[in-house]
């Protein structure tokens, strides 16, 4: 444990931020809060605390995740230390206009009550830089639609975690399309039961099968759009 023997005061930035790195990988919560707030005693802006050391400690988190290296519970523990730091990150991130990579509105589908997976996906987005505005269970179409014109998000995802609610995706991206908003928005779909063929054909853009696949999707779709506006503006 970093905490029982180490003083992260004495150690130079780069040395602290690879500490950070381990630490979040071990899910050591106070050893986190302790560091980025060392980082911003010295100086540092919220937004470089934020991006050198807690949304790269969560790539490195979200890649050992990926290969499976670590698991559900492992990575949950790291989610919650990223949480920590963010708490005092957030207000000041506020302050300081600090950029986005983007924006998405989540939530688990109307009938359906599981979230461990879909607040994984939360956890880990928030800790790559987005931000994240989650709706929680069961949530009818017009949950997704008021969430989508009060929150103006790029992406919108769903989960579902029983077969019998993995329709109610197809019945809110009908909802986008009939009312022309379906292709101002990525959507992005997850849970057990679902797979890349069920995806397509319900009309999502991408199936993510874990949170790390959907944090390197998410951020696809994005260096995309943002390509896209770039070249319009050009």
């Amino acid at each position: 444990m970093a905490g029982d023997d180490l003083d992260l005061s004495t150690l130079s930035d780069d040395e602290l931020v690879e500490q950070m790195h381990d630490d979040l990988y071990d899910g050591l919560k106070e050893e986190i809060e302790d560091g980025v707030r060392i980082l911003l005693d010295r100086g540092w802006t919220p937004y470089d605390v934020l991006t050198n050391a807690l949304v790269e400690g969560m790539r490195i988190v979200g890649n050992d995740f990926r290969d499976g290296i670590l698991f559900v519970p492992e990575v949950l523990m790291s989610a919650n230390a990223m949480k920590a730091g963010m708490f005092i990150l957030r207000p000041l991130l506020v302050e300081t206009g600090a950029p986005k990579i983007g924006k998405m509105v989540i939530g688990t589908v109307k009938g359906d009550i599981h979230d461990i997976g879909k607040n994984l996906v939360c956890m880990m987005m928030e800790g790559a830089g987005f931000e994240v505005i989650d709706l929680g269970i069961n949530n009818p179409v017009e949950n997704y639609l008021q969430a989508i014109e009060t929150h103006q998000p790029d992406i919108l995802g769903m989960s579902a975690l029983l077969t019998t609610t993995m329709p109610y995706m197809k019945v809110v991206i009908d909802t986008l399309s009939e009312k022309g908003m379906r292709n101002d928005y990525v959507v992005l779909v997850g849970g057990a039961p679902l797979n890349e063929t069920f995806a397509n054909a319900i009309g999502a853009d991408a199936y993510c099968r874990d949170a790390a696949v959907a944090v390197e999707t998410a951020k696809s779709f994005m260096a995309k759009r943002q390509g896209s506006v770039q070249s319009k503006t050009a």
